[in-house]
């Protein structure tokens, strides 16, 4: 019984020609896998007085490290990389709906929900004056 769902599954994944790139995912994460177990065991692993002293361009530290900052420009870069991420998003998007156009519609309303999700982030990042560069009173 097993069996047979796998080779339909098969012949499904065939059709659609998605089979190709279950085999470059699953050769991609062994690959992965076996890098990250090799960086373990082969990589030196020795301890000094140097490694484990605090950094901050070779001085002791003089103050504390525990002072409040303006986390304004961090917001604005994180902000900067969810928009971008969206572009990189939109780009297997476009190449779905050109090679596959017997799924447009749940392509279009797969993005249709996508962006939406991003507008509202968009407006409740606007409303909570994230965007603006003023200091917040």
């Amino acid at each position: 019984m097993l069996f047979l769902t796998l080779a339909y599954v098969k012949e499904k994944l065939v059709n659609l020609e998605l089979l190709n790139l279950f085999e470059h995912f699953f050769v991609a994460l062994g690959l992965t896998s076996l890098l990250v177990i090799a960086s373990f065991l082969l990589a030196p692993n020795k301890d000094d007085r140097e490694k484990s002293s605090s950094y901050e361009c070779g001085f002791e530290p003089f103050e504390d490290a525990r002072t409040n900052f303006d986390v304004h420009f961090y917001i604005v870069g994180i902000l900067f990389l969810i928009f971008d991420l969206e572009i990189a998003f939109l780009y297997p998007w476009i190449y779905s709906v050109v090679y596959y156009k017997t799924f447009f519609t749940i392509n279009f309303m797969t993005v249709l929900f996508f962006l939406t999700l991003l507008a509202i982030g968009f407006v409740y990042e606007w409303r909570k004056d994230a965007l603006s560069w003023s200091p917040v009173a």
